[in-house]
């Protein structure tokens, strides 16, 4: 289903889909608007957060023995288990748990620098901090080079051929995220994963998967990498904890756990038995739309095949933004609009535009957005977030504009009226 321009959902079941998610077009104080920060934070689903509230009123411990904390331990059980074979796609490894998902990318990098021998490290100069700053903090601390891998100008990704170019025999770990959260670019794992093993084939791989994870499905078992992370806040689901994939022989390593455990917890007191089950309704949201669109299969089929109607979807969207209608300017179109990083080829970008109106302070430009309701973001210099990025990929500042699956074509003709009339002198 490799469709160039992306397909749309039936207009019919895309507004089912955004009726599953809470103030999806509304703010219950401030009033209507777009929300297209989901790079920033989620639309959440309704279920994700019944689900959390419902579980974190019991009082019960689940390492007790009578029913209520059997049932808790089997929920944490259970969402464990699905969230490395459903989410991960594997049934091998170990799951680290954080109150985020920055804290789990310093976590693996940490316990992969700290017992690994090896004379440097290979990051990306686009990688978001959590993770570009883990391998700086490491790399001082155990005493390595640091090599950092530039960006490709073009696609505001990165190239395979850029990073073997510091892959050497003694490099420890490579960490390049899976898709950039600026450019929308989808970097080719696959191809860096086998050229740098290719160098050294028992070099550790990390990707910091959190932008990527909401827009297609993950798979570290075809990667063949040792750890891969996300964010269920910005994966439709809740915030307050984070998830991250880790190989058995990352899981072997001596880390912090409790010395009677078994070796691959990582598990450092009670779970949060709210935290999976929220979990799990992701991804029971995410087969809803599998076995709508294919029917019947296994849990991992039918996830895969929702991931892959979500991103058509999506990518049917990005090329509405950027292209317009017979009626309606795509910002490509739109005089005094400027779009960054722009690829003819769609099939590789997940639903991001990083964007300019010509002559307008990216701030205000934002500020002026959300007075018509619209909801972006500025990424600027300024920010400790966004400045090594941006310099990385030589732009000054963007507006990044990121809708979600759940929003229809109404949506995006609606924000693009809205850029045009921004565009005019005076306003």
């Amino acid at each position: 289903m490799n469709y160039n321009n992306g397909l749309l959902f039936e207009e019919e079941y895309q507004k089912e889909l955004k009726e599953k998610f809470c103030y999806a077009d509304a703010d219950p104080v401030y009033g209507k608007r777009l929300f297209f920060e989901n790079s920033g934070g989620s639309l959440r689903l309704k279920k994700c957060v019944e689900a959390k509230a419902e579980y974190e009123c019991f009082p019960d411990c689940p390492e007790r023995i009578h029913e209520r904390s059997l049932y808790l331990k089997g929920l944490v059980e259970k969402g464990t288990r699905e969230i490395l074979e459903i989410i991960f796609g594997t049934k091998s490894g170990a799951l680290i748990t954080e109150l985020t998902a920055s804290q789990t990318m310093f976590h693996m990098v940490g316990l992969i620098m700290e017992n690994i021998p090896g004379k440097n490290a290979v990051v990306s100069s686009i990688e978001h901090p959590s993770a570009f700053d883990a391998v700086e903090y490491y790399c001082k601390k155990t005493g390595r080079e640091m090599r950092v891998v530039p960006a490709n100008p073009i696609t505001g990704g990165i190239d395979a051929e850029e990073v073997i170019k510091l892959v050497d025999k003694d490099t420890c770990l490579l960490s390049i995220m899976s898709a950039s959260n600026i450019s929308g670019n989808i970097m080719d794992i696959a191809e860096i994963v086998k050229k740098a093993r290719e160098i050294k084939p028992d070099l550790y791989i990390i990707s910091d998967a959190v932008q990527h994870a909401p827009h297609f499905s993950l798979d570290v078992d075809r990667l063949k990498i040792d750890g891969m992370n996300f964010a269920p806040y910005k994966f439709f689901g809740v915030r307050g904890c984070g998830f991250a994939y880790v190989s058995d022989r990352v899981a072997s390593l001596p880390h912090h756990k409790l010395t009677k455990k078994e070796q691959k917890t990582f598990e450092l007191g009670t779970s949060a038995p709210g935290n999976f089950a929220a979990a799990l309704e992701i991804i029971n949201y995410v087969c809803h739309i599998g076995k709508h669109c294919m029917g019947e299969g296994d849990r991992r089929e039918l996830f895969l095949h929702g991931m892959e109607r979500i991103h058509l979807h999506e990518r049917a969207l990005l090329y509405r933004m950027l292209e317009g209608t017979n009626e309606i300017k795509g910002l490509r179109h739109i005089p005094g609009v400027r779009v960054f990083l722009d690829t003819c080829d769609l099939t590789s970008r997940d639903l991001i535009v990083a964007m300019a109106i010509e002559g307008r302070d990216m701030t205000e430009c934002v500020a002026e957005y959300q007075k018509r309701g619209v909801t972006v973001y500025e990424r600027i210099s300024s920010s400790i977030y966004s400045k090594r990025i941006l310099d990385a990929l030589g732009i000054e500042g963007a507006i990044r504009v990121s809708p979600l699956h759940c929003h229809g074509t109404e949506d995006i003709d609606k924000f693009l009226k809205i850029t045009e009339e921004m565009t005019h002198k005076g306003l």
